[in-house]
């Protein structure tokens, strides 16, 4: 028997920033777009000029969604960041 189909499911992250299962695989991206978050996230990482990621992406995404996506994804690193800490790199006291 044939799994019945799942409805899309959307969910706005921000003002600016929506996941909806039906569009990219549910991953988040700017709302009324397929610019993933992750994307721009990575330009703004390699130090691009937010004017230069703002053309690069034809307008699609305004200043005021980067800074969206920088601002949830620094609350995310906060919330989440002892999750993500390799034990090879935790330092210790050095003994005097």
């Amino acid at each position: 028997m044939a799994k019945p189909k799942q409805q899309p499911v959307k969910r706005m992250i921000g003002r600016f920033i929506v996941a909806d299962s039906a569009i990219c695989h549910g991953q988040p991206t700017f709302r009324g777009t397929r610019i993933l978050v992750a994307d721009v996230l990575e330009q703004v990482a390699a130090g691009i000029a937010w004017e230069t990621i703002i053309e690069e992406w034809r307008g699609n995404v305004p200043a005021d969604a980067i800074a969206e996506a920088v601002r949830l994804a620094s609350q995310a690193f906060r919330d989440h960041s002892a999750q993500y800490t390799a034990p090879e790199y935790v330092l210790e006291r050095a003994q005097a």
